[in-house]
């Protein structure tokens, strides 16, 4: 028998109990969760371990590149009836919201074309962040992404809802449904998560590799891919501070700012990756870098990362994979 406890202001996962003759442990779907463990603190992070970097085995990329680059690209369907991503608070609870709606709908209609151009003049294929919804409403985009061999990443089902108060079974649902809805739409099966606004609950990673995801990229806590307290899952790196949303609309950043943050983070990532490799994810949003007055600058930090040697321009399923392989 399963109970809820409730923690802070959320059903929290991790106390999903059931009550055994070996003690306190948690089964529910055929997995098995964290086994409770004596003087362990409810708010520690059992989903993965301390590792500093210094103490690491090396870390090898194909063909010797220091540095696994890839584009994280998010295309996103937004409700018309519900508050997100904004440029301005003053409307972001109307309905409609002409301002913020039209603002990030001009990705879709717009930008994310500029974008791959720029893209595909770098050869950079792009490792998309795609709410399920998106083949229903865009299904051009998907379509181009499919001619280029770009990678899949499940991305939740919209980015006017956040992944998150779920149970475990209502959760399964929702994801087998996510997962097979892009898999029908792209011709392949997502290998990797990224939920709306990088969210999750504790049962997400369980689930998702119960139904065969290999990665999630939300938790940004270091510059190489690290294994998961659930056997088969790894943390692939994204950014939330290399990510044209953090610099553009919450620091509004220049375009030249954009691009020296850009060239700075990979200039010392490569001086880094003299003894291990690393990698570097770039964060983008057609409604924001898609702007024409903005956009020059994306084109300029890629001319700058391609001319490197020793980079891997790849995606972050290619980048799973690899680490994935020699652990």
């Amino acid at each position: 028998m399963y109970e809820y406890v409730k923690s802070a202001d959320a059903f929290h996962f991790a106390t999903l109990l059931r009550t055994s003759e070996s003690g306190v442990s948690g089964t529910i779907a055929g997995f098995t969760k964290w086994q409770a463990r004596p003087n362990l603190s409810a708010m520690d992070n059992n989903l993965y371990g301390y590792s500093p970097i210094i103490e690491r085995p090396r870390l090898t990329w194909p063909n010797g590149a220091r540095i696994a680059f890839y584009v994280g690209l998010n295309i996103e369907h937004f409700a018309v009836d519900k508050p997100s991503t904004s440029i301005h608070s003053g409307t972001s609870d109307l309905q409609p919201d002409p301002l913020n709606y039209g603002w990030r709908d001009y990705g879709a209609r717009v930008g994310f074309w500029r974008v791959l151009e720029t893209l595909d003049r770098y050869g950079v294929r792009a490792s998309v962040l795609l709410n399920s919804d998106v083949p229903r409403v865009y299904p051009q985009i998907v379509e181009a992404g499919c001619k280029r061999g770009w990678a899949w990443i499940a991305h939740g089902k919209t980015n006017s809802e956040l992944h998150n108060g779920l149970t475990p079974e209502a959760e399964r649902a929702v994801l087998e449904d996510i997962i097979t809805t892009i898999a029908a739409a792209t011709g392949q099966r997502p290998r990797g998560w990224m939920g709306p606004a990088l969210t999750e609950t504790f049962a997400t990673p369980h689930i998702l590799r119960e139904l065969g995801l290999q990665y999630v990229l939300d938790w940004c806590a270091d510059d190489q891919p690290f294994i998961l307290n659930v056997p088969g899952m790894i943390s692939v790196p994204y950014s939330v501070e290399l990510n044209d949303i953090m610099m553009f609309v919450l620091h509004r950043s220049s375009g030249e700012a954009f691009y020296r943050t850009v060239i700075d983070q990979f200039d010392e990532l490569y001086r880094n990756s003299a003894d291990s490799g690393r990698v570097m994810a770039l964060a983008l949003h057609p409604f924001v870098i898609g702007q024409p007055f903005r956009h020059k600058y994306l084109a300029r930090a890629l001319e700058y990362i391609t001319s490197h040697d020793g980079v891997w321009v790849t995606t972050s399923d290619e980048i799973a994979a690899h680490f994935g392989s020699d652990v």
